[in-house]
């Protein structure tokens, strides 16, 4: 049944219908195919959301809206003279991930996950795909993500990076790629859960018709993943805490959300010591030992014996207790070089070099422009080109060719020739969209997904993931600091369409 069928057969029982002037245009879209029909998946949700009149679907919107900021789910933008928090703007219109589809994503994050993991620990001891000329190894050694610090370290089990985000996008086409891995304190997880105990209430009947698959056990499997890590000196009663900079981070709110579902201490730098080669949390009881630090810190404010000499907010000597193995980080300290946007563009040949398999999600084509011939490239075409700062995130350091200003492109051609190598550049990806309430009307917004993978005993991926939105039309840019939004992720039982 097209859009218009249904439009039609609403009307006949008094509906107003709320799909009837959108528009897909040249987009891959989510829900509604290219003909404008929906997708078959999608119909229950789709039949639910034409059923009610666009006044209930804004009291929906508000009472989502409401429910976040009653309960505290803020995040904050540095700099903005707004004020300090806010919530990411939700959207009710969820995304629809089948499950046939899901499961090849999920094979393509594990396999991509256990592939860094070994790069890393060869990075940081042999170096053997360094001597194999798989990577330059210049590329290596001038990265501002290698820490040299970490060189010989051995983790627990082997294992660096214990929680990922993955950012995927698909285009026009409707093929996924890997935009991103963030191996460092990938953020965001908290909105994936919230998000989802939101909806579930706002779509009831078609949330019980598509068989969702469930996230709200994410924080039973991060306590055993993070359980899982711990030195061998723990023994049976692991204490694990996790460990943030405070009120004033922007994810504060996700550190204490996070600790609160593991039922863990939060601390900070100043509540812990080190005694005796032990990381020890000042409690009520005195002090106690810690085994496992989730650590939301960067690597370079988290010892200043060890890197930053004027943090304030890390612990001295906890790198001490983790080279001799008496507490684990998680992730460790110098996972950065496998998300350094440059060495991302190696990832397919760091798959085939680990595993001997090619990448089941391929990354973006991107050009490294400390390269010459890739460099002079973008130099060329970067009226056409994504171009992004290797060592910023968040949105910050990007210049998006088609609709950039002769002025800024001129800039960034500067920034480039300067520092090479800290910039790469991507095509302009036909990012697809999704049905999304703007104001008193449903209208195609872009988004990217960003699941999350955790790596203990075995790898998980979470059956679901953020969704995030560029709200403002035509925009291609989805982070919350610069405005975008978000949504829940349904990922539906494997076989259910």
């Amino acid at each position: 049944m097209t859009m218009r069928e249904l439009s039609a057969t609403n009307k006949k029982h008094g509906s107003v219908l709320n799909f009837d002037n959108y528009q897909t245009k040249n987009f891959y879209d989510e829900l509604i195919g290219p003909k404008g029909r929906p997708r078959p998946l999608a119909t229950p949700l789709i039949e639910q959301v034409n059923a009610l009149s666009p006044k209930e679907l804004r009291r929906l919107q508000k009472v989502a809206e409401t429910a976040l900021h009653q309960q505290g789910i803020t995040f904050s933008v540095y700099g903005d003279k707004k004020g300090t928090e806010k919530i990411i703007p939700f959207d009710i219109i969820p995304r629809i991930v089948p499950g046939d589809e899901w499961a090849r994503l999920e094979r393509g994050l594990k396999q991509r996950i256990e592939a860094l993991n070994l790069f890393i620990d060869d990075i940081y001891n042999e170096q053997r795909i360094l001597k194999d000329k798989i990577i330059p190894e210049k590329l290596i050694l001038s990265s501002a993500c290698y820490l040299k610090q970490c060189i010989g370290l051995k983790p627990p089990g082997g294992i660096w990076i214990h929680i990922t985000g993955t950012d995927l996008v698909r285009d026009g086409d409707g093929s996924y790629y890997v935009l991103e891995d963030n191996l460092r304190c990938p953020s965001g997880i908290s909105y994936v859960l919230q998000n989802r105990a939101i909806q579930k209430r706002t779509f009831p009947s078609a949330f019980a018709a598509m068989k969702v698959r469930p996230v709200s056990n994410y924080g039973d499997h991060l306590y055993e993943t993070l359980r899982h890590a711990a030195p061998k000196s723990a023994g049976e009663k692991v204490n694990i805490i996790v460990l943030t900079p405070g009120i004033y981070n922007a994810a504060y709110f996700e550190h204490a959300f996070l600790a609160q579902q593991m039922g863990v201490p939060l601390a900070e730098g100043s509540d812990l010591t080190v005694i005796n080669d032990q990381v020890m949390l000042r409690t009520t009881r005195g002090f106690e030992k810690v085994d496992v630090i989730y650590r939301r810190i960067d690597d370079d404010f988290l010892d200043p014996q060890a890197f930053r000499e004027d943090s304030m907010l890390g612990v001295p000597g906890i790198m001490e207790c983790y080279r001799k193995g008496t507490v684990t980080l998680a992730n460790a300290p110098g996972t950065g070089i496998a998300d350094d946007k440059a060495v991302y563009a190696y990832v397919p040949q760091i798959i085939k070099y680990y595993l001997g398999e090619d990448a089941i999600i391929p990354n973006v084509p991107t050009y490294v422009c400390w390269d010459k011939k890739q460099r002079e490239h973008v130099l060329a075409n970067l009226h056409s080109l994504v171009v992004k700062a290797v060592n910023l995130s968040g949105g910050y350091g990007m210049l998006i060719g088609p609709q950039s200003s002769a002025a800024e492109r001129t800039e960034f051609a500067a920034r480039i020739r300067k520092n090479p190598r800290d910039y790469i550049a991507q095509p302009t990806l036909n990012l697809s969209r999704s049905p999304t309430m703007i104001g008193n009307a449903i209208e195609g917004r872009h988004v990217d997904f960003r699941p999350y993978i955790l790596y203990g005993k075995s790898v998980f991926v979470l059956p679901g993931g953020l969704t995030r939105v560029a709200l403002t039309k035509g925009s291609l840019v989805v982070n919350s600091s610069q405005g975008g939004g978000s949504k829940d992720t349904w990922v539906l039982e494997d076989g259910h369409a």
